[in-house]
């Protein structure tokens, strides 16, 4: 549970705004989602696929793909009155994860985003929440034609530590976006929650 916010001036609630990652590998859908959700226009980096990135950059299931975000995506979205996410997604490429601390400080949590047809792209991004204490959910994107799996199964498959969320998404969807960021939201705060008793016991 998130605490209660002071009043604003004006009597009213103020606003929490809340920093979110939004993670996972190349061409698995982090541009997309943050745009579906975001209620501004978002902020984006992309640029063209070259030829001097094919030897480096597996465009395998994803073969259309024709652009690639270099910094980060940017967006908004109000969960409520007082609650308000500001979505930072994270590039995919290993060439540009330097940027990811960056993008990282002061998350309250970080959506990973995964493709059950290449599962093992979001490891990365797993692995660095995981080593970095950040509270994250999974979110399977699911892709047309892809073949299903349980929640329990994309969880075995990423050995995930007990507890971490695995939630089936489209990325495309505004709502389907937003259930996995209240997810999120939720998730974390009983995390953080956990650990501030952990540490004044």
């Amino acid at each position: 549970m998130l605490a209660e916010q002071p009043e604003a001036a004006d009597g009213e609630p103020a606003v929490l705004a809340l920093k979110i990652l939004v993670a996972g590998g190349f061409g698995v859908g982090k541009t997309t989602l943050v745009g579906a959700v975001s209620e501004i226009r978002p902020l984006r980096t992309e640029e063209p696929l070259s030829e001097a990135g094919h030897p480096v950059d597996d465009t395998e299931g994803v073969d259309r793909k024709a652009v690639t975000t270099v910094a980060m995506d940017f967006g908004r979205i109000t969960i409520r009155s007082d609650l308000s996410l500001y979505l930072f997604g994270t590039p995919g490429q290993d060439r540009y994860w330097f940027l990811w601390d960056e993008l990282a400080q002061g998350a309250l949590g970080a959506v990973v985003l995964a493709d059950t047809r290449r599962l093992a792209d979001c490891f990365p991004a797993v692995d660095y929440c995981e080593h970095r204490r950040i509270p994250f959910v999974v979110a399977v994107n699911c892709f047309s034609g892809a073949q299903p799996h349980g929640v329990e199964d994309v969880a075995d498959a990423l050995d995930l530590d007990r507890g971490t969320p695995v939630v089936l998404c489209d990325a495309r969807d505004r709502d389907s976006g937003k259930e996995v960021l209240i997810s999120l939201v939720e998730y974390a705060g009983r995390v953080h929650t956990a650990r501030l008793l952990d540490s004044v016991s």
